[in-house]
C-alpha cells in the first residue's frame, strides 16, 4: 500500500499532502485532548501505534513484483477514533519511510491519506454502523478492520491510477489493473487483519471512556 518515493508526480504528491493536512491538524488537537483528559490512555495509544507499525511493515510478495501488507490502523480507528489515528498513522508512516525505506517522504501525504485517514474512518464508520444495527462486538470489529484495510488499498489504487492512467483506457482501466494486482493477496490479508483485530480488542478490557470512538 505504501507508494514509493518519487512514484507520484510532484503535483500529485503535493495535492495529496494538502488533502491530508487538515485531518492531521485536527487529529493532533484530538489526540492532545485525549492524552490530557485520560493520561492512562497514553500507553494504549502507544500500543495502537505499535500495532499499526508492525502490521503495516510486514511486506508480503504480490503478483508482478509488487507487495501487499495489512494496515493495522483499523484497531486505532475503533479504539481512539479516526481523528487521533490520522496523527498516529502519519507518524508510523514517517518512521517507516525514514527507518525502513517503506514508502517515502514526498509520498507521505498520499500514504497518510489512504492508510491513516480513509482506512480508520471506514473502520470507525463500519464498526459504529454495525453496532447500531445490533451486530455483536466481534462481528463489528472484524468487518470494520477488514473493510478499513480494503478501503485503504482502494484509495491507493486510485492514487496510482490518477498518476499513471492507462494509455487506452485512462484512469478507469488503470484503477482496475492496480486494484486487480493487489486483490489476490489483499483480500486474504484483510480477512486475517480482521481476525487479528478481534483478538487484540478482546484481550483489551477497559474502554478509553467517552472519547473512545470519536
Amino acid at each position: 500500500m505504501h507508494i514509493m518515493e518519487g512514484f507520484l508526480p510532484p503535483a500529485h504528491a503535493l495535492a495529496w499532502t494538502v488533502a491530508a493536512a487538515p485531518f492531521v491538524v485536527i487529529g493532533g488537537r484530538t489526540l492532545a485532548r485525549l492524552a490530557a483528559e485520560r493520561p492512562e490512555a497514553r500507553l494504549t495509544l502507544a500500543a495502537g501505534a505499535a500495532f499499526a507499525f508492525v502490521l503495516s511493515a510486514l511486506k508480503l510478495p504480490s503478483v508482478t513484483g509488487s507487495c501487499s501488507h495489512p494496515t493495522g490502523t483499523g484497531l486505532g480507528g475503533i479504539l481512539f477514533g479516526p481523528s487521533a489515528m490520522a496523527v498516529l498513522g502519519t507518524v508510523v508512516l514517517l518512521f517507516q519511510a525514514l527507518l525502513l525505506a517503506h514508502g517515502g517522504l514526498t509520498t507521505l501525504g498520499a500514504n497518510a491519506f489512504s492508510m491513516a485517514i480513509v482506512g480508520p474512518w471506514v473502520a470507525w464508520s463500519v464498526y459504529h454502523g454495525l453496532k447500531r444495527l445490533g451486530a455483536g462486538p466481534s462481528v463489528a470489529v472484524f468487518a470494520a478492520a477488514a473493510l478499513g484495510d480494503l478501503a485503504a488499498y482502494g484509495v491507493t489504487s486510485l492514487q496510482l491510477a490518477l498518476a499513471h492512467p492507462d494509455a487506452l483506457g485512462g484512469v478507469g482501466a488503470a484503477f482496475a489493473k492496480f486494484a486487480g494486482i493487489f486483490a489476490l493477496t489483499q483480500v486474504p490479508l484483510a480477512i486475517a487483519e480482521g481476525l487479528l483485530t478481534v483478538v487484540a480488542i478482546t484481550l483489551r478490557a477497559p474502554r478509553l471512556g467517552p472519547e473512545a470512538g470519536r
